[in-house]
């Protein structure tokens, strides 16, 4: 193959009256058209290769594109989801807690109401205990002092 060097030093030799040989100038226009097609064939092929490769960056750009979009989709999904599930988790504790409130209310209304039952039944046991009392009493005053007849 000719490099430039080689293009640009070529010597043809003269002839007298007619110019240059005839015969080297085509032989030199033959090898270099042959090399001029084989270059211009590789610089098409490369043209092609390169528009190729172009295409397929922007393909995988694209690809690169969508998927970082859809990665960011994925991150503020998931972080919804777990804003709703933290939200969902406080008003489940927060209802837990509501309930629990309502149920020690209800037991210490039922601790107060069977403390007063306990104190009412304290009350009526003391009353009937004063009574039995007073009853045995009477009834040992009677033992010692026996009723008289009639007199």
């Amino acid at each position: 193959m000719l490099t430039p060097l080689d293009i640009e030093n070529k010597k043809f030799s003269k002839r007298a009256l007619n110019g240059y040989s005839t015969e080297e100038v085509d032989d030199f226009l033959d090898e270099l058209t042959i090399d001029y097609e084989k270059i211009y064939k590789e610089v098409a092929e490369s043209r092609k290769t390169i528009d190729n490769l172009n295409r397929d960056i922007t393909k995988y750009k694209q690809m690169e594109t969508t998927l970082q979009n859809t990665l960011v989709m994925a991150q503020t999904t998931a972080e919804e989801i777990k804003s709703d599930a933290r939200k969902q988790a406080d008003s489940i504790l927060s209802q837990a807690q509501s309930a629990a409130q309502v149920e020690i209310a209800n037991i210490d209304a039922q601790v107060d109401m069977k403390r007063r039952e306990l104190e009412e039944m304290q009350r009526q046991f003391d009353t009937f205990k004063a009574n039995m009392e007073a009853l045995l009493i009477s009834h040992l005053e009677l033992l010692k002092n026996p009723l008289k007849g009639p007199q």
